[in-house]
């Protein structure tokens, strides 16, 4: 088996002893030691595994760890920044007490951050549409779509005080 290495949260990680053909979601968790990740369906139908790939949400579970090689992934350790302040999101997550049991609140931030990446301001029908693959067996949908409103706002609010600049 081929020496690999990732470019996981900002860091080349190597990875070692794995299976090319090995889910990125169990490299990232057994071999990297990133558990935020969580794993749910196994089928990419649920969404608790989603992190970005070169900015996009992907379903870790459903890509092989050698499709991820020369992309840049982040995982829900990585939204924080560098001196750990919280994500706009998490943020926001936790003012609205989004999360009941916790499990998918990984993968739907993961979603919800590419979303804000790529559309600042969305609509409801927007984040309805991005968030549609991400399953909350709690049904905290409402509370996840004004999260994310409320991220938004946080977000733009920041962009205003720096000039612009996100």
């Amino acid at each position: 088996m081929p020496d690999l290495s990732l470019e996981v949260n900002g860091k080349t990680l190597p990875v070692k002893d794995v299976d090319p053909s090995t889910p990125l979601l169990w490299v990232l968790r057994d071999h990297l030691g990133l558990v935020g990740t969580k794993f749910g369906c196994g089928g990419g139908f649920c969404g608790a595994c989603t992190v970005q790939l070169d900015g996009k949400p992907i379903r870790s579970c459903s890509v092989t760890v050698s499709s991820a090689v020369n992309g840049k992934i982040t995982t829900i350790e990585g939204l924080a920044s560098v001196d750990n302040v919280l994500h706009p999101l998490q943020q926001a997550w936790i003012e609205l007490d989004v999360a009941q049991c916790g499990y998918c609140q990984a993968g739907q931030i993961m979603s919800a951050a590419a979303l804000l990446s790529k559309n600042p301001k969305p609509t409801d029908a927007d984040i309805d549409d991005a968030m549609s693959g991400n399953i909350c067996r709690c049904a905290t949908y409402t509370r996840i779509r004004k999260a994310i409103h409320t991220a938004a706002d946080k977000l733009a609010a920041l962009s205003t005080e720096i000039g612009g600049v996100v």
